[in-house]
């Protein structure tokens, strides 16, 4: 750490809470009419999207700290925790709840809306904004805050172009993709430039629970969570079957807020499946499908009690700590208290490397 002090605990998935006029204020003068920005409505405040008909609240991007019955979605702005925009803030939480750095992820249904804005050069004037304040708020902090841009997907020059202009700026660790750089959900050839270019960087290319190629539906019409169980497995087989990590053997991916347990179970799965239909389905690996998901892929957990006791089915060097802060998985300010709980009896070398050694491998934290 900057201090001198080891790294003991990293969190791998955290996220910010966009302030008010982060678009308003950086956006060009002939967007700004466009901008996302924040209203109030009679149950709380709200962002207000073009486009999208109904507002995004954010009272449950901001629970850390409190007990399931005083959650609520609607929130106004004011009482959203200052760590969620302040990094000096940040930093004050996260020495109260012991923690030395944190990845930095956006709100999930603001980059939605981002990722899935048509107007291309709207599209890319918002995440250039975004990127720009990320910076901003990491670089306060640099050896222990680490933002994770995001890319655009109107084209694979135009994300290779903010990728390399973002990476470059202050507190930058790691790249967000939320959908491929045509703006769908197909890996394509050519999209190996892009890889390339972040292998290149020396940072990981992220997912965060899952793709979108258009706006998703509200939280209300679905089962809490379920898109976690299902899109994760599709995307990495999608850079496995299509070669990307053989062409690119240095490219790491780290996969977000997905937990741990399942893996062990598609490492066997994909091996089987892969002997039994390569030829029927044109697939011509030179190693199993397990070589590459044990080489280039990592996961980050919040609870997983199975998960961490079967860690070496999953790959001990492929695990990341995370706790979600301030979203409603956090259990701050007492994450250590379910840290013991989980790695009760664990060798405290495999402790350290999932507590801290693998994020700091991965995003440089004593480089940056």
């Amino acid at each position: 750490m900057p201090d001198g002090r080891e790294y003991r605990l990293i969190d791998a998935d955290t996220h910010i809470n966009e302030p008010p006029d982060l678009w308003l204020e950086r956006l060009p003068a002939r967007y700004r009419d466009r901008a996302p920005r924040i209203h109030g409505f009679d149950e709380g405040d709200a962002w207000v999207l073009e486009g999208v008909a109904d507002p995004i609240n954010f009272g449950l991007n901001s629970t850390a700290g409190m007990a399931p019955d005083r959650m609520q979605p609607w929130v106004r702005w004011e009482d959203v925790r200052p760590g969620g925009y302040d990094p000096a803030a940040r930093l004050q939480e996260m020495d109260r709840d012991m923690l030395d750095a944190a990845v930095l992820y956006p709100t999930p249904r603001l980059s939605h809306y981002l990722i899935a804005t048509k107007d291309p050069d709207f599209h890319l004037a918002q995440v250039r904004a975004y990127n720009d304040w990320l910076s901003e708020y990491a670089g306060h902090a640099p050896g222990r805050l680490g933002g994770i841009l995001l890319l655009p997907n109107r084209g694979v020059d135009q994300a290779i172009a903010e990728f390399e202009r973002a990476i470059a700026l202050p507190g930058m660790v790691g790249a967000l993709v939320g959908c491929y750089p045509h703006g769908d959900l197909q890996i394509k050839p050519e999209d190996d430039r892009l890889w390339r270019a972040i292998a290149d960087a020396g940072v990981p290319l992220n997912i965060h629970v899952s793709m979108v190629d258009e706006m998703p539906r509200t939280h209300t019409d679905r089962i809490p969570g379920d898109i976690r169980f299902y899109d994760a497995p599709r995307r990495i087989l999608q850079f496995i079957w299509g070669g990307v990590f053989e062409r690119i053997p240095e490219l790491e991916l780290v996969v977000a807020e997905v937990d741990i347990g399942w893996v062990p179970y598609m490492r066997e799965q994909i091996d089987d499946r892969y002997r039994r239909q390569a030829l029927g389905a044109r697939l011509d690996l030179p190693a199993p499908p397990s070589h590459y998901l044990d080489r280039n892929v990592s996961f980050t957990y919040i609870t997983d009690h199975y998960g961490v006791r079967n860690r070496h089915a999953v790959g001990v060097d492929r695990i990341l700590w995370s706790s979600d802060y301030p979203h409603v998985g956090s259990n701050w300010p007492h994450s250590w208290r379910t840290i013991a709980a989980d790695y009760s009896g664990i060798p405290p070398a495999e402790r350290d490397l999932m507590l801290a050694g693998n994020a700091q491998r991965l995003y440089r934290f004593d480089t940056r």
